[in-house]
Parts: C-alpha cells; sequence; structure tokens
C-alpha cells in the first residue's frame, strides 16, 4: 500500500541546486524598491479546519456513511465524539497479547490466532465530514492533514484525492482537480478505527504497555491555497560559527513552464525587527518539475537559542505565486565521543529531564481534551519542568501535535524525538515477532523528519524504543539521516549505534529484580558499593555517549496504589500494610536519591526519568507523578524531593545504611556537581536533625566548583547520643552572583539513631 498523496520527501530526493557565487550570500539593504518587490509577491492562503466535525463509521473501506449523527472535535481523537460510540478504541495489539500470553492472561494459540490484533469493536473506519468555502480561484489547492491514525483517505466533493498510511507525520492531498473556487465544498476524510486496516508490516505504533488504540485526527487540518511556484517545505539549518543559516527550498510547478524568483527575509520572532534579507534568485521550473534550492544567508550577529534564552527568528520565504513562513532558533547541538557530553551552541550541556508517553495518556479517562488545550499544555511544557529544574524531554514511543513543539521551542526545551517502534530483544516474548516494510518505513522516516527539523527544540532523532532490529542500522538511519541539513544524532536503542559521536541509551531499573523476582533484589544500600558507570555489556557501544533515559521502576498510580509492575515491591518495601501516603514518600525519596547518584558520579551525559505524563488507571503497567491531571497538581513528595535531586548545583550523600548507632565518630562523603558554565561558591552544610526538630549536630565547611566541575568531601561527624529517626541533611549554599545557583540545593537521607 504506497502512499497516493504528496508527502513531500516520499519521493526520491531532487538534486539540489546551488544558488550562484554571491546571489544568496548578499545581504540587502531593505530600501524602497526591494520592499516594493517583497509586497508585490503572491500570498498563501491557509483556511483552518479545525472545529468541530460530523463523524460516522462503517465496516467497508468503500462504505460511506449516508447519516452522519454525532460530532467530534479536529484535533482530538474519536473517544471525543458526541454522542459516544461504544467500545471505540477496544484493539489488543500483538505486542499487548505477547504480554498477556507470559503472564498467563491470553493463550499461545490466541496469538497465533489474533497474529495482526484483535479488535473488540464492529467497525473498522471512521469517516469525518466538513465543508468549507473555497477563496477566489488559484492555481493550486492542497489539504494538509497534520496527524492522523490509523491511515487516512480523502474525498472532495465526492472525488477521491488520496491516500496516506502515515500515522506520525503530515499527509498532504492535491485538491486542485476537485475543488470548487469561491464556492462551498464537501470534504471527507476517513481513517482506520485500528491499526490492523494497515499493512502488518507499516509503522501503526508497537508497545507492550499500551491497552487502548484510540483513532482520530489528533493534529490540526489546514487547506492551502497559493499559485505556482508552490514552496513545498523549507528546512533552515543554523551555522552558529559562521552566522550564517543554511536554507533548503523544495519547489514545485504544477502548471506551465514559468520563470520566477525565490527571495527570502529574516525577522526576530517577537517584535518583527527584520535581520537579514537574501537577493531574488531567478530560477524555471517545467511542468510539473520539483527543484530543491541550496542558499546560504548571513546573519549579522545571531541571538543563539537554548533553554536559558529560546530566541526564536522567523523566516519568510516567497516566489511568484506563494509564501511560507518558517521559524527557527540559532542553535546547535550534537554529542561528542571523546568527551562523551551532550555539547549545546559549543558548549557542553548536561541533560534533565523526564518523558512523556502521549500516546498512552490518550487512553486516560481524564485525558478527554487536554492535549490539544493551549493553556495546560504550556503549563505541563514550560512552568512546570522549570520548576523541576529540567531541560529536556523524551517524547517516548508516540509522537505529539505540531503545537507541542511550537511550545517547546518557545518555553526552552530540548526534546529527544522518538517514532514510536518498541518491539524488544531476542527471548523477551515467546513466539513474538515484528518486522517492517524498510521502503515504506523510509519514507515514513522521511516525512517525520521534514515535519520536525525547523524546531530548535528537538534536538535527537529516537529512531525507536528498546528494540533490536538491524534494519534500523543498516537501511533507514543510513538512507534518511543525509537529508537532516542540522546533522543531529540519532539514538538508535538495542542496536549499534549508527555514527561514532551518536548517543546510546541506557534503562539501569536496579529494583527489576526486587520487583519482579523473589529474593532480596537490589537494595539502596548497594549504590555506597557502585561507581556510577554502565553495567558491563548493558549498552550497545562502549565508546558512544551514554544517557540514562529510564529509570527508578517505582510506579504508583494516582491515588497511591502500586501498578502492575510494581504490586509486589512496595509490600518488600515497607510492609503489606502501607498507607499511599507512605508509598507516596518513599516513591519520591527513593527516585531522587537515584537522581542524585546518577548525576553526581558524571558517567552520563543526561540523566531522563521516567515518566512524567502517561496513563493511570487500574490495570496499567506504569504511571506519572500528578494527583489532578487536569490542574496539573503534582504529588507533593515528588515536587520537592525530585526538584531538588535535578538542580544545576547537585548534592549527593553517598550514604544508604538505614540506621546509625548514637555517639559515634564517623566520616560522610558528600558529592557536588555543577551544571552550569560559571564557576561557584559557597558553604557546604551536614546536619543530622530529627524529623520536624532543631539540628541535633552540623558540619560547616567551604565549597568551591569550577565550571561544569564536580568535587567529593569528607565531613567528619561526631553523632549525638540520641535515639529515633532522623533525617541526615547536606545542604549547598552558594554564594550571591551566580543568577542559575541561587538557591540552596539539598540531600537527604532518613536514618534511624540506634544504640
Amino acid at each position: 500500500m504506497k502512499s497516493a498523496c504528496l508527502t513531500g520527501l516520499t519521493e526520491r530526493r531532487p538534486a539540489l541546486v546551488n544558488a550562484p557565487a554571491g546571489a544568496g550570500r548578499r545581504i540587502l539593504v531593505a530600501g524602497l524598491l526591494l520592499v516594493l518587490s517583497w509586497a508585490a509577491r503572491g500570498n498563501r492562503e491557509v483556511l483552518s479546519l479545525d472545529g468541530q466535525w460530523e463523524i460516522a463509521d462503517s465496516v467497508a473501506a468503500s462504505e460511506i456513511p449516508r447519516v452522519f449523527a454525532r460530532r467530534v472535535p479536529v484535533p482530538g481523537l474519536v473517544n471525543l465524539a458526541q454522542p459516544a460510540f461504544p467500545r471505540v478504541d477496544e484493539f489488543w495489539s500483538r505486542e499487548l497479547i505477547a504480554k498477556y500470553v507470559r503472564e498467563g492472561k491470553m493463550t499461545p494459540a490466541e496469538q497465533t490466532n489474533y497474529w495482526h490484533g484483535k479488535t473488540g469493536q464492529d467497525r473498522n473506519y471512521f469517516w469525518y465530514r466538513q465543508s468549507f468555502r473555497a477563496p477566489r480561484p488559484r492555481a493550486v489547492a492542497l489539504l494538509k492533514v497534520a496527524k492522523a491514525q490509523f491511515g487516512t483517505a480523502v474525498w472532495l466533493n465526492g472525488r477521491h484525492v488520496g491516500d496516506y498510511a502515515g500515522c506520525f507525520s503530515a499527509g498532504y492531498f492535491d485538491l486542485t482537480p476537485a475543488i470548487k473556487w469561491s464556492a462551498s465544498n464537501e470534504l471527507l476524510i476517513r481513517v482506520g478505527a485500528h491499526p490492523a486496516v494497515l499493512p502488518d508490516t507499516f509503522p501503526t505504533g508497537s508497545d507492550f504497555e499500551k491497552n487502548k488504540w484510540t483513532p482520530g485526527i489528533y493534529d490540526s487540518v489546514s487547506v492551502l491555497c497559493m499559485d505556482n511556484a508552490v514552496i513545498e517545505s523549507v528546512q533552515v539549518a543554523p551555522q552558529i560559527k559562521t552566522g550564517e543559516i543554511l536554507v533548503e527550498t523544495r519547489l514545485r510547478n504544477y502548471g506551465p513552464d514559468a520563470d520566477c524568483e525565490l527571495s527570502h527575509r529574516v525577522s526576530a520572532w517577537k517584535g518583527g525587527k527584520t535581520a537579514a534579507v537574501s537577493e531574488p534568485l531567478p530560477f524555471r521550473l517545467a511542468r510539473g518539475e520539483t527543484k530543491a534550492v541550496l542558499q546560504t544567508i548571513r546573519l549579522p550577529q545571531p541571538v543563539l537559542w537554548s533553554p536559558e534564552n529560546p530566541f526564536l527568528y522567523v523566516l519568510e520565504s516567497r516566489t511568484c505565486g506563494d509564501n511560507l513562513r518558517t521559524r527557527f532558533g540559532m542553535r546547535e547541538f550534537r554529542f561528542d565521543a571523546a568527551s562523551r557530553r551532550a555539547w549545546l551552541n559549543g558548549k557542553v550541556y548536561y541533560l534533565r529531564g523526564s518523558n512523556i508517553t502521549l500516546h498512552r495518556f490518550f487512553e486516560d479517562p481524564v485525558c478527554r481534551d487536554l492535549p490539544w488545550n493551549e493553556a495546560w499544555v504550556r503549563k505541563l511544557l514550560g512552568d512546570l519542568p522549570k520548576k523541576l529544574n529540567w531541560n529536556y524531554f523524551r517524547f517516548c514511543i508516540g509522537p505529539v501535535p505540531d503545537r507541542w513543539l511550537d511550545i517547546c521551542d518557545e518555553e526552552g526545551l530540548l526534546i529527544q524525538n522518538e517514532f514510536f517502534v518498541w518491539t524488544g530483544g531476542p527471548g523477551w516474548y515467546k513466539g513474538y515477532s515484528r518486522k517492517h516494510d524498510v521502503p515504506e518505513m523510509i519514507r515514513q522516516y522521511q516525512d517525520w523528519m521534514r515535519d520536525n527539523w525547523n524546531h530548535p527544540s528537538v534536538v535527537v532523532w529516537d529512531a525507536n524504543n528498546e528494540t533490536k532490529d538491524e534494519d534500523f542500522g543498516r537501511h533507514i538511519i543510513p538512507a534518511v539521516r543525509p537529508l537532516d541539513l542540522s546533522k543531529r544524532p540519532w539514538e538508535n536503542s538495542y542496536n549499534a549505534p549508527a555514527d561514532p559521536n551518536d548517543p546510546v541509551e541506557d534503562h539501569p531499573y536496579l529494583m527489576y529484580g526486587t520487583a519482579m523476582r523473589e529474593g532480596r533484589g537490589f537494595r539502596m544500600e548497594d549504590l555506597e558499593k557502585m561507581d556510577g558507570a554502565p553495567r558491563p555489556k548493558s549498552l550497545p557501544s562502549d565508546t558512544n555517549p551514554p544517557i540514562i533515559n529510564e529509570y527508578g521502576w517505582l510506579w504508583l498510580n494516582r491515588d497511591g496504589s502500586p501498578t502492575l509492575l510494581t504490586e509486589k515491591l512496595y509490600p518488600k518495601l515497607l510492609g503489606p500494610n502501607a498507607t499511599a501516603e507512605e508509598r507516596f514518600a518513599l516513591n519520591a525519596y527513593l527516585l531522587a536519591g537515584k537522581t542524585e547518584f546518577w548525576r553526581a558520579h558524571r558517567h552520563y551525559a543526561g540523566v531522563i526519568h521516567f515518566v512524567y505524563l502517561t496513563c493511570s488507571y487500574p490495570g496499567v503497567y506504569t504511571s506519572d507523578h500528578f494527583l489532578d491531571v487536569p490542574r496539573l497538581k503534582l504529588e507533593p513528595h515528588f515536587a520537592d524531593y525530585v526538584a531538588e535531586a535535578f538542580k544545576p548545583l547537585g548534592v549527593y550523600i553517598h550514604f544508604w545504611q538505614p540506621e546509625l548507632k548514637a555517639g559515634d565518630a564517623r566520616e560522610f562523603k558528600v558529592m557536588l556537581i555543577n551544571d552550569t558554565d560559571a564557576p561557584v561558591f559557597g558553604t557546604l552544610e551536614l546536619a543530622l536533625e530529627p524529623k520536624g526538630g532543631k539540628p541535633l549536630v552540623m558540619a560547616v565547611r567551604p565549597f568551591a566548583l569550577e565550571a561544569l566541575g564536580q568535587q567529593s568531601q569528607q565531613i567528619p561527624v561526631a553523632l549525638p547520643d540520641a535515639r529515633g529517626d532522623c533525617l541526615l541533611k547536606a545542604v549547598a549554599r552558594p554564594a550571591r552572583g551566580h543568577p542559575e545557583l541561587s538557591r540552596p540545593t539539598v540531600s537527604r537521607r532518613w536514618v534511624k539513631l540506634v544504640e
């Protein structure tokens, strides 16, 4: 099933046409003639079709419903339809069935019989219907469906205009032959009701822990009207060392042979001040020809984009009949094998953050329309991450709507953007396997990259999650990597990295054995014997820079009950009669301690926790840390302990014994790190205090950390002759003059003073 829609990069990439020497490099003063020439060129008209649509369902792909009795929001999901459809997202994927077979919830025969998945619905398709009034006649009309699942087919005024199999990237459809200009038009969009309507080898999402699969048009829909030459896409690649941007403009001519000009203007996103204007570049396109033009534009004294200063520019590109605005930031990001670090804008940059599994959240009963609520998303990605001292997210096993990445650009977040593939390692599940159609994967990865590569927030392409499949390193990544002019790194999970400097992921779930097996398992005291380095043979490469982007294995549901993966863990840690409050407190304490440990030892380029937002209801495997998702109220213990553990000035007490002997004299090792590129100095306090009381003893000494530095101090303490539960607390208090390090950082240990 090859896509019949216009997918931009799904066809063979056209040869690049470099601008003649000087044609794209000279910056012109915006004089009167240039301004008049710019204003005289054509403008694209964009008709947003977001809003309420009519919707109906069918069994057959060709069975267009006669009656549309329900309405549904776009963007959104079909489970938001009113009146509601019964059993709208009931589908058991091959991955979940394999997990159920191992858990004894389904039989091996069911795994065989439902190899393509099992649906609990009596439908295969949903049909969306909307009418719109087209503007005055233009040469070209295209429909853009930014994201929909599972598979998209489009009819305009009763005429079929195209199909698109992608679930995680935009489909473009040529409406020109069917559109009625200056009149009303009826648009039909058909999507699959479940993944099994698409070919088995196409990517529809694979997830061993996802219980429901909800279809829908979950990103914006718009009609684009313009004249030739059409700007199909623009890619902007910052070159911060030279103060330039590399601009690739893909042009297409839908009409007869034509001569035209291509011009660009760069301005600040806020305020609109012009920063640079390119000299018009003449070009000629034959009928039906597509051409990619590569130009370099000088940007004097550019302001660099970073999480600390997310400054954005806008590139406006124009031809004789079309224009397109592309927002970008001047930033460069890479990993480096020699230093084993991430580098942002030429400097080492430590990564701190978490994961979001939005497609799991889609199945959460409280999800509703929250992912398309601007204020909710901005708080989720802006306000709260700053309070938790995060600068990095992995959007895990499933993409987000385009607006999410816009907000990340504006708020200053670095994103590891992961394609929705998780098929596990060899022997994970008996009888399970999944192979993908490599040419189709390449087409869809190209489209996915095209949709996202102008976002400065997107800094890593993540090919898959916890997947062992040589096709990614041998075929898929090599085919698409050269398309990204910004040369972002790729992360390839269990497979060998595709480049010597690409990052490799580690998921050190130390408590997996404690939670899932009998026996002692891991205890936090074991950290005192560990150096924080990756476990032997745990990574696909020992020389590539490692990053932790999952750890913990401590999940609790939002009501404080254990999830399926931790229901045996918490009775071992707290006993069978622990309260939800006790579990919440321990969860935060242990997660913060592990965070401090991994960060303090500096063996990883980043420490990324799992998971900030996902689904939470009875029967799920993982969960997040919210008490109230609509209000985005975090569990208070988590907000307290984890925010401290992720501060740029990090503190870690390298001590995990549950008891201390009263009256003893001993030393405690305290480790400090500085994630910023400025030195910091101040005082380090180590105190032992009863819970809620004044310190029983305190030691104070100075500390000084170089930029990006680390140090350890051995602090002697004479323990008091007291008894009972206490808090061992290290506090690093930076001196004034360090804006990013203006607050003290606290590390805490729960101990009991005994005889």
